[in-house]
């Protein structure tokens, strides 16, 4: 995802931005085959040349749904947006944890005790008030991007659904419901989860909100009244993690019940969730972190200590591991970087603004969450419990930080580091596979209005040329040959980031005409029915640079099961990779692809090393080779 920085100029954001353009069908066309056709067999190939050929002959189907397409786009403020929130979100009936909700993990934090634990929530609490107030206000300064298209003004919409939006579940699509305006700041709470019990934290208090003593008060409260073990009801955010047709069914079961209709209520219209987590008794290594974050440990743990469905939950844990989880269908993961920096720079840039006792007003106590249960809402907790442990143990992470080197020696090489690493990425997968196959990189279009993704197609035949030079062990490759091959590589892999942050990528192009040809109620034209198409959407390696500056990083599940999760962050000096798979499939094995992606980075690094050193070398020779040196001008 290419990268970008803060802007000081406050009136960027309200100058229009322009609309999500539709590229033109013969040039989608001419892209999708070059995309695909390394990584299919010839003969399938020649199957998929000829059905896209008629797709795009004139007169066709495909003249006829790129026209519709058009009249889309001038009818609406961005084309795409809700095809590509369905497909990409609202439509998956996967759980969210691990498949879905990315996570961001904290530093590790030394808590002494509860009262630690409380202390650094109030914080974080009253920080997040801070960057709702600057939301509210419109008061953020405007992101631009950087790197391929750097200064361009970049849409801030996704910033204000940070604490606005909900998904619900559905039987066969989720709505994603955003709350442009809150009935009533007065009415304003967030909700805190503690052993898997639900409190409601109001915020305001007569018109005026809490400070962060108050707040610590509040939670004190909370911690006294969740010991009570009279008062404990059954883990019911358990739900929330389990498939989103299941969940849907268990929350239309639980709504019979006013009690229950109430409760859900009161988390769905929160502005977050704080969950205070029960020590996990597992080492703090950043695999572990990770994991923890994604789900929580399963039941047995924290895993029902949470509520799936909201935007942001924050995790505070008593042994210090903390983070967030973001439901992904409001915003990038970049949005959710923003606030966590923000967040780690209020808990640790400025004294604790604690006010004395004397000042703190008389709060009515915060409010436990009541539900109903019976015996057929027992054994919906118990399935759901069942299906997030298989989860867990599904779940294969590897955290590597790569400390040969970082993003400035790949600036030093005249590479850029995004491409440089996509090239490794790719490298590491045919080391472990002996093929490339189809890879989702996400490339950010928020220079448009409402812009959201499309996707970087990385593995190019450039791509596979390169690492066929760097691993073919019949044929020997000069390093000046590698070399030429890693910079075509780099260039194939630049040039399609500049098409997809520009509007000109295939992805959301293709879906957009097949999503016509449903609303036309036309049969499925061939070129969607083809396998190489349904093949070339199963992404077995899907990747995202998420950059920090702040010491953090985020990570997320694989796609697909016999696929890879890949989030990096490129610091100066090392990189940092999160790398995820499923256990149950024995084709991957993330411990190998991250030994693989070591491997490979090396091996790239020294060939580099060995061309400059080479080119110095030729230099110097022919500078001292007894002619004059004369100044060309």
């Amino acid at each position: 995802m290419p990268v970008l920085e803060r802007e000081t100029s406050r009136d960027r954001g309200s100058q229009v931005l322009p609309k999500v353009p539709v590229p033109p069908l013969k040039q989608t066309l001419d892209m999708y085959l070059r995309c695909v056709q390394h990584l299919v067999t010839e003969q399938q190939f020649m199957k998929t040349k000829a059905v896209v050929e008629k797709f795009g002959a004139p007169g066709g189907v495909g003249e006829a749904l790129q026209k519709k397409l058009l009249e889309r786009r001038d009818k609406t403020i961005n084309w795409v947006y809700d095809y590509w929130l369905e497909d990409m979100y609202l439509n998956n009936r996967l759980a969210l944890p691990v498949n879905s909700s990315p996570v961001m993990v904290f530093p590790k934090q030394t808590f002494r005790d509860h009262k630690d634990t409380l202390r650094f929530a109030a914080r974080l609490i009253r920080g997040l008030l801070e960057y709702k107030r600057l939301i509210d206000e419109r008061a953020l300064p405007a992101d631009v991007g950087r790197g391929q298209l750097a200064g361009t003004p970049l849409c801030m919409e996704q910033y204000y659904r940070l604490f606005t939006s909900y998904r619900y579940p559905g039987l066969k699509t989720d709505t994603l419901k955003v709350q442009m305006k809150a009935a009533s700041s007065a009415e304003e709470h967030i909700v805190v989860a503690c052993r898997s019990q639900f409190f409601v934290l109001n915020v305001v208090a007569c018109g005026k909100q809490l400070n962060e003593t108050e707040i610590l008060s509040q939670l004190e409260r909370i911690w006294k009244m969740m010991e009570n073990p009279k008062e404990r009801f059954p883990p019911f955010g358990i739900l929330t993690s389990d498939g989103r047709t299941e969940w849907a069914q268990a929350r239309d079961v639980l709504m019979k019940d006013q009690t229950n209709r109430d409760s859900l209520a009161q988390i769905e219209s929160c502005l977050c969730v704080v969950c205070l987590d029960e020590p996990s008794d597992l080492v703090p290594s950043d695999t572990n972190r990770a994991l923890l974050m994604l789900h929580g440990g399963g039941r047995e743990k924290n895993g029902s200590n949470r509520w799936y469905d909201k935007s942001m939950q924050f995790v505070i844990g008593m042994d210090g591991i903390c983070g967030v989880v973001c439901e992904h269908s409001p915003f990038e993961g970049i949005v959710l970087v923003q606030c966590s920096e923000y967040l780690m720079k209020y808990i640790t840039g400025s004294p604790s603004r604690m006010a004395s006792a004397s000042s703190i007003r008389e709060l009515p106590p915060p409010k436990r969450l009541l539900w109903k249960s019976n015996p057929h809402i027992q054994g919906l907790l118990a399935a759901s419990g069942d299906r997030l442990q298989r989860l867990v143990n599904n779940l294969d992470m590897d955290v590597l930080t790569f400390k040969a080197y970082g993003k400035e020696f790949i600036k030093k090489q005249r590479m850029s580091p995004d491409a440089f690493i996509q090239v490794a990425l790719q490298l590491a997968f045919f080391k472990c596979r002996g093929r490339l196959v189809p890879t989702y990189e996400s490339a950010s279009m928020r220079r448009f209005q409402q812009g959201r993704v499309d996707n970087i197609r990385s593995a190019t035949l450039q791509a596979l040329a390169f690492v066929k030079s760097m691993t073919d062990e019949r044929v020997t490759f000069t390093d000046s040959e590698k070399m030429k091959r890693l910079q075509d590589a780099l260039k194939a892999q630049t040039d399609y980031t500049i098409a997809a942050v520009t509007g000109m990528a295939i992805d959301n192009h293709l879906l957009g005409l097949l999503r016509i040809s449903k609303e036309l109620k036309m049969e499925k034209p061939d070129i969607f029915c083809d396998e190489t198409y349904v093949a070339s959407n199963r992404f077995i390696l899907s990747t995202s640079q998420v950059p920090t500056t702040v010491e953090m990083f985020c990570c997320y599940g694989p796609v697909v099961p016999n696929g890879y999760g890949a989030c990096y962050d490129p610091q100066s000096d090392h990189i940092l990779f999160c790398v995820s798979s499923f256990w149950e499939n024995t084709e991957t094995s993330s411990a190998v692809f991250v030994k693989a992606l070591n491997e490979g980075l090396l091996e790239i690094r020294d060939l580099c090393n060995r061309c400059s050193a080479a080119a110095t070398k030729l230099a110097d020779s022919s500078q001292g080779g007894g002619q004059p040196h004369k100044s060309g001008k």
